[in-house]
């Protein structure tokens, strides 16, 4: 995989921001495959087999484009951590036969001897059948921001890997430490949600499907569908600054099964409606879904992660500072009673509870029955 074209960086001040003609074809292809030899080794470091002695992709990218020393370093880092999640995976009974990763570039911007290359990662993992009933795959769409300098002989350097999602969940990811937050609550005390248990096997606790008045494989077509190429008839909260678009995600979900408006202020969390227009903030917030699904009695809690099924919901707080960070639904739950998400930020299909677990060992979990 060592380049074997000319690289040619623009030494002018002021380049263009987005696909700068004067950066040839070839150098953004070689950005490009040096940005998917990365994100293989990562997704690599997951699946089954002796994955240490497997020969990194990055390793056979020299001179022209390759990885900085502290780049270098940091994926050493990133890939080692990865295997211990495999280890930890593979005790909680969960394994990876295959796994898949391409990467597309988006734009590339260049200014003096920095170039900024922004891609879209899709990674699909195949589930190894260590019970004979875990789905096919688990996918995911992740965007990140690359940063190359180059030195006056024309050689790139990968110096810096920033993943642009809202969320950070993704299955070959890292975790990265969480600034603490504040928690603001309404004056009339929003409920708190009790803690759900990480532990199996977890107590019985079987879902009624029918009967509720709810179409729990409603919401799970519908998560299905809208996973990756979401809904236009609902507004995208990914991006900088807009918060993440993982409870608008789920609300859509819960409403396509059955669940109603509540029309009202928006700040009120006793209401709860999203349309084109228009949301409350319980459609959209993780905190104040919480707080109206409890308050509203359309959601009970769940004493363990492992008791959640199709149509429920579990949330997540990283850094267990009180305020929950992430929302997702359950699209599957296997015959061993291991309950797969599907969510928004980053967009994920039929990821595994135990994966979650394994990923995230320090993070608070909280379950509702739906």
């Amino acid at each position: 995989m060592v380049a074997g074209v000319a690289l040619l960086p623009n030494w002018s001040a002021g380049a263009a921001v987005t696909d700068d003609p004067t950066v040839d074809t070839a150098t953004k292809a070689t950005f490009q495959k040096l940005a998917d030899a990365v994100f293989t080794d990562r997704t690599q470091a997951l699946v089954g087999g002796t994955s240490e002695g497997r020969k990194q992709r990055t390793s056979g990218f020299s001179g022209e484009v390759r990885l900085s020393g502290t780049q270098s370093r940091q994926e050493d880092s990133a890939l080692s951590q990865l295997r211990g999640r495999k280890s930890r995976l593979a005790a909680l009974g969960e394994q990876y036969s295959a796994g898949s990763t391409s990467v597309k570039l988006d734009a590339t911007q260049v200014k003096g001897r920095r170039a900024t290359v922004a891609v879209t990662e899709t990674t699909s993992l195949t589930y190894k059948k260590v019970t004979g009933n875990e789905p096919p795959t688990t996918g995911f769409q992740a965007h990140h921001e690359l940063t190359f300098q180059a030195d006056r002989g024309g050689n790139w350097q990968l110096t810096r890997i920033k993943d642009t999602d809202e969320g950070y969940l993704a299955v070959n990811q890292v975790a990265k430490p969480e600034v603490a937050k504040v928690q603001v609550k309404a004056d009339d005390s929003p409920p708190d949600a009790p803690r759900a248990a990480t532990t199996r096997p977890a107590p019985a606790k079987p879902k009624t499907l029918t009967g509720t008045g709810y179409d729990y494989k409603a919401m799970v077509a519908y998560a299905t569908k809208y996973w990756s190429k979401y809904n236009t008839e609902y507004p995208d909260f990914n991006g900088a600054g807009a918060g993440g678009d993982c409870t608008n995600f789920v609300s859509q979900s819960l409403k396509a099964g059955g669940w109603k408006h509540v029309p009202g202020y928006t700040n009120d969390f006793h209401k709860w409606f999203g349309t084109a227009d228009i949301q409350s903030d319980s459609f959209v917030g993780v905190n104040e879904f919480s707080w109206f699904a409890l308050s509203s009695q359309r959601v009970t809690s769940l004493a363990n992660v492992y008791q959640a099924d199709i149509g429920d919901v579990i949330q997540m707080d990283f850094n267990k500072d009180g305020s929950k960070d992430h929302t997702m639904i359950v699209t599957k739950r296997d015959a061993q009673g291991v309950p797969y998400v599907t969510y928004h930020s980053t967009n994920t299909y039929n990821r595994s509870v135990a994966s979650l677990v394994a990923s995230y060992p320090t993070a608070a979990f909280y379950a509702y029955r739906t």
